[in-house]
C-alpha cells in the first residue's frame, strides 16, 4: 500500500477471544468484556455498579461497610454473568482502597470464597503503569504525562516513546478530598500533592493525558460550555485556559445545579470540584502546552500488558476497521483494493492523509444493511461516534465526510456543526475521496486492478479512467455519472482511454 504502517496480514488474523476485567475500584466496580480484533476489540459487555468501597477509607482505614457489601453483590452477579458468556478468561484487579485498607485482603480472601475469583491487589506503581498503557492502547505515540485521579489516589506517569516511565502514586482523590473539610483546606492539600510530585518528576511535559471518570466529567462540561459538538471523550483536546475557564465556570454553576440539568450524575456531583482543584494544580505546576482525555484507562491498559510487541506496534484504527470490515461488509478485504484503485488521486498527500483514506476505504461498506435514503446520515454518524482509537477529532470529522459523500452524490449536505473541526482544505479533499470510493465502488463486482486504474494529471486537470478493452462495456451511465461527478469535485475534465 505504501503507507508504511503495519498491519495484520487477513490470514493470520489475531482475533481477541472474549475476555473479561473486574475492576474494583474505590468509587465502583465494573465488569468489561472485550471480544474481537485483538488491537482494538470491541466492548462486549459493560457494566459498572458504584459502591464507594474508599468513602470512608480516610476515616476509619477500613471499606466501607455498605460499599463492601455492595461490591460483594455486584462480584458475585459478574461471576454468574461471566460464566453465561463463557469467557476465554476472567481478570480481577483492585486498587487503591483495598490495597490501603486494614481489611482489603480479608475482602479479596471472602470474595475468592463466594465465588472463587481471585482478585489481584494493584501496587501504586502498577496502577500508574497500567493507566499509562491505557492511553498506550489508544494513543500509542503519546508523549508527556498521565494524571489518572481516582476515588482514593492519583497516579502520575511519564510516556513517551511507546514506553512508560517514572510513575508516582499520591494518596490524593475525591473521595478522600471530600472527608478533608473547606474549599480552603482542600485547596491546600491538593497543592502540596501536586508539588511534591513535581520535584520527582521534573521533564517538560508538552501533554497532560487525563484518565478517569472525573476528568470525563470536566471534559463533557468544557464540551458544553464551547458548544463543542463531538461528544466523543477519547482524544478530545483543551487548552489549558478553556479549561481552567470550565473549572471556574462549574465552581460558579455549582455541583446541584449541574446536576438538575443533566450535566453530571449523582455519582460524580461530589468529585466535580476536587477534580477542579486538581487540575488547576496540574496545569499550574506543569504547564503542559495541551490538555488530552483518554477514553481509556486501567482496564485496557490490562490487555495492552499482554499484547507481544508486535501486536502492541499495530495501529489501533487500522485493526478496527480492518474487522468492522470483515464482520459486516459484503465483500470483506475490497476496501483494500478500494484504496488502491482511488490512491493515485492523492499522490501528492503525506501519510497520515493515506492512512485516514485507507481506513474510509475499509469502511466504505460497512452500513450497507441500512435503508438507502439513510446510508449517507447514518456512516457518518457511525464513524464520529464509532470506538476507533488512535484518531483525533478533526480525522473522525474528515472520515465521517468522506463515507458521507461515498452515498450521498448531489442531494443533501453533512452536518455543517461539525465544519469549525475540519479546515476548508481538508473537507474538500474528504468530498473528493468519498466520491471516489462511489464511483469505485462500481467495481465490486469484479477486481478493481483488473479492469482498470485511475489516472490524475494536475496540471493539466485531467482526471483519466484508464480501461481494458475487454472491460469498456463495464462503463455503463451510472459509472459515468459518478465519474463525471468525481472529475466536477477535483475542478478537472474527465475521460476514458481505452487501451
Amino acid at each position: 500500500m505504501g503507507l508504511g504502517i503495519s498491519r495484520l496480514n487477513p490470514d493470520t488474523e489475531e482475533r481477541l477471544c472474549r475476555t473479561g476485567i473486574i475492576d474494583v475500584g474505590s468509587n465502583s466496580v465494573r465488569l468489561v468484556v472485550f471480544d474481537g480484533a485483538a488491537r482494538a476489540p470491541a466492548y462486549f459487555f459493560n457494566e459498572k455498579v458504584s459502591c464507594g468501597l474508599g468513602e470512608s477509607l480516610r476515616r476509619t482505614g477500613q471499606l466501607h461497610p455498605q460499599g463492601r457489601e455492595r461490591a460483594l453483590r455486584a462480584i458475585r452477579r459478574f461471576s454468574q454473568l461471566a460464566d453465561g458468556m463463557q469467557l476465554s478468561s476472567l481478570t480481577a484487579v483492585a486498587t487503591a482502597a483495598v490495597r490501603e485498607a486494614s481489611d482489603g485482603q480479608d475482602f479479596c480472601a471472602e470474595m475468592k470464597s463466594l465465588t472463587g475469583i481471585d482478585i489481584h491487589i494493584a501496587s501504586g506503581e502498577e496502577e500508574a503503569r497500567l493507566s499509562a498503557q491505557g492511553v498506550f492502547f489508544g494513543c500509542p505515540d503519546a508523549d508527556g504525562i498521565v494524571c489518572d485521579f481516582g476515588g482514593s489516589s492519583t497516579e502520575l506517569v511519564e510516556v513517551s516513546n511507546r514506553t512508560v516511565g517514572r510513575a508516582l502514586t499520591e494518596k490524593l482523590g475525591h473521595l478522600s478530598l471530600g472527608m478533608s473539610g473547606s474549599t480552603k483546606k482542600q485547596r491546600g492539600l491538593v497543592h502540596n500533592s501536586i508539588a511534591r510530585t513535581r520535584k520527582l518528576l521534573d521533564g517538560d511535559y508538552a501533554c497532560l493525558f487525563l484518565v478517569g471518570g472525573s476528568w470525563r466529567v470536566l471534559a463533557r462540561l468544557d464540551m458544553e460550555r464551547n458548544r463543542y459538538p463531538l461528544k466523543v471523550i477519547e482524544n478530545y483536546q483543551m487548552t489549558c485556559d478553556s479549561a481552567l475557564s470550565t473549572v471556574a465556570w462549574a465552581r460558579h454553576v455549582g455541583a446541584d445545579r449541574l446536576r438538575k440539568k443533566g450535566l453530571v450524575s449523582e455519582e460524580r456531583r461530589h468529585g466535580v470540584n476536587a477534580a477542579g482543584l486538581v487540575l488547576t494544580e496540574l496545569v499550574k505546576h506543569y504547564q503542559p502546552d495541551l490538555i488530552q482525555l483518554s477514553g481509556y484507562g486501567l482496564r485496557e491498559g490490562i490487555l495492552y500488558d499482554r499484547m507481544p510487541v508486535s501486536l502492541r506496534r499495530l495501529d489501533p484504527l487500522l485493526e478496527a476497521c480492518f474487522h468492522s470490515e470483515k464482520s459486516s461488509a459484503r465483500l470483506p478485504g475490497f476496501g483494500s483494493k478500494l484504496y488502491e484503485f482511488v490512491r493515485p488521486l492523492f499522490k501528492f498527500r503525506d501519510e497520515a492523509f493515506h492512512r485516514l483514506a485507507y481506513a474510509a476505504c475499509m469502511l466504505h461498506d460497512v452500513t450497507w444493511r441500512a435503508h438507502p435514503d439513510y446510508r449517507a446520515e447514518i456512516s457518518f454518524d457511525n464513524a464520529t461516534r464509532a470506538n476507533l482509537g488512535g484518531i483525533t477529532h478533526a480525522a473522525r470529522i474528515f472520515i465521517a465526510l468522506a463515507l458521507f459523500h461515498r452515498y450521498r452524490n448531489s442531494r443533501g449536505k453533512p452536518p455543517a456543526v461539525y465544519a469549525e473541526l475540519l479546515g476548508t482544505r481538508d473537507a474538500e479533499q474528504a468530498e473528493i475521496l468519498g466520491k471516489a470510493m462511489r464511483f469505485g465502488a462500481m467495481f465490486s463486482g469484479t477486481s478493481v486492478d483488473r479492469i482498470g486504474r485511475l489516472k490524475f494529471r494536475s496540471k493539466k486537470h485531467v482526471l483519466t479512467l484508464i480501461l481494458p478493452e475487454s472491460f469498456q462495456d463495464i462503463f455503463g451511465e451510472v459509472v459515468e455519472m459518478r465519474f463525471h461527478s468525481l472529475a466536477t469535485a477535483m475542478d478537472c475534465e474527465p475521460e476514458v482511454e481505452i487501451v
